[in-house]
């Protein structure tokens, strides 16, 4: 009897590509697989009927051969139902057709899987002057290396690890459910492939020990709380020969005696005297780069805001420089003798009942004297 046409099979075009190939194919594959379809032979031999098309036709040399010699081009005798054979387990199928879906078969194991590293944080504590000028640390972190007793096998010296009995290696068992079998690792190695019988009593059978290293960090000018330096392969180590993670160096800058970062702009309260905020002055005022004179006019009052331009920050991503923000402080005077307090009651004298040398004050008990007026019935 001859055989259909593979293309007729699987009801697809002879200009088709290999995913409509698949995608036929596994039509065909979840309709007629004789886990779905017990004691019934025709769907049986459906379903090797399309293994087989699939077989040829998802391979790009049998498929040539097939388009060029037909039947006769391919020979199939040898696996009865193609690359799969007549008694490939629906699971089996799933693995090699359906694995762009679940994330590939039984190729590979657990065992053998590249890791990338854990990546790790650090914490950097940094004084202002430090993280706005920028500045050069030593820090030092825990780190994992290979363990100098074992080697990094994990076990004990005389002995190695074992292949696990119930994954024999390969990292991965098969669980049966239903018409499906789905892989998971092995609950035994968790997925190692082996077991260690005698652990090094060194590292306890990881084969990794912690150590200190000293790293040095290069903290740019004009970090500020928050901000992440980058430090790529120095985090936990790979496993099976997967690359290291990273290590994040968290900035976080202390609280300043005199100066309150916001930014790019920096703000600080500057004392004066009542005698400077009436009469005017000039004042001494620090900021990063050293000391600056600050002109205090007459008649100033307590909170005014003096800027002075480019004495701030220059951001870390670059940019103009902030500012330096000056809040003025009027200082009420203590410990004053009697000639001083004599003095300051004269100076009252000269000022009461009139509204010419405290318009605030005048304002807001006239605005009181209202409020309780409004009060009345």
């Amino acid at each position: 009897m001859s055989k259909r046409d593979y293309y007729e099979v699987l009801g697809v075009g002879k200009d088709a590509d290999g995913k409509e190939i698949k995608k036929a194919y596994r039509r065909l594959a979840m309709k007629y697989h004789p886990d779905r379809n017990p004691d019934d032979s025709a769907a049986e031999e459906k379903f090797k009927e399309a293994t087989e098309a699939y077989d040829v036709l998802s391979d790009d040399q049998k498929r040539a051969a097939y388009n060029q010699f037909g039947h006769a081009g391919v020979d199939t005798s040898a696996g009865g139902a193609g690359g799969f054979g007549g008694g490939a387990s629906f699971s089996d199928i799933f693995g090699d057709v359906f694995g762009d879906i679940f994330g590939g078969g039984a190729a590979g194991g657990g065992r053998s899987r590249a890791n990338r590293g854990s990546d790790l944080r650090y914490t950097l504590e940094l004084d202002l002057e430090e993280a706005v000028r920028g500045t050069t640390v030593k820090i030092k972190i825990p780190t994992q290396v290979e363990c100098h007793t074992c080697g990094g096998s994990g076990a004990e010296k005389g002995s190695k690890p074992e292949t696990c009995g119930t994954c024999s290696g390969t990292g991965q068992v098969r669980m049966q459910q239903g018409f499906f079998s789905i892989q998971q690792t092995c609950p035994h190695c968790r997925g190692a492939g082996k077991i260690i019988r005698k652990p090094c009593k060194t590292c306890h059978g990881s084969g990794l020990e912690e150590e200190q290293k000293t790293l040095s960090v290069k903290v740019p000018a004009g970090v500020d709380t928050g901000d992440r330096i980058r430090l790529a392969g120095e985090g936990e180590p790979g496993q099976n020969g997967g690359p290291p993670g990273d290590l994040y160096v968290q900035v976080s800058v202390r609280e300043h005696k005199i100066f309150v970062r916001d930014g790019r702009n920096l703000y600080c309260e500057v004392p004066i005297s009542f005698v400077d905020a009436a009469l005017g002055g000039e004042l001494e005022v620090p900021t990063l780069d050293g000391r600056v004179k600050l002109k205090i006019p007459d008649e100033t009052q307590t909170g005014r805001l003096f800027r002075l331009r480019g004495k701030g920050v220059t951001p870390v991503r670059g940019g103009t420089p902030g500012d330096l923000m000056c809040r003025v402080v009027v200082e009420t005077p203590v410990n004053l003798t009697k000639k001083q307090k004599d003095l300051l009651r004269e100076l009252q004298a000269t000022m009461d009942g009139t509204a010419d040398h405290a318009p605030k004050k005048e304002s807001w008990f006239e605005g009181v004297k209202n409020f309780f007026d409004d009060m009345k019935f």
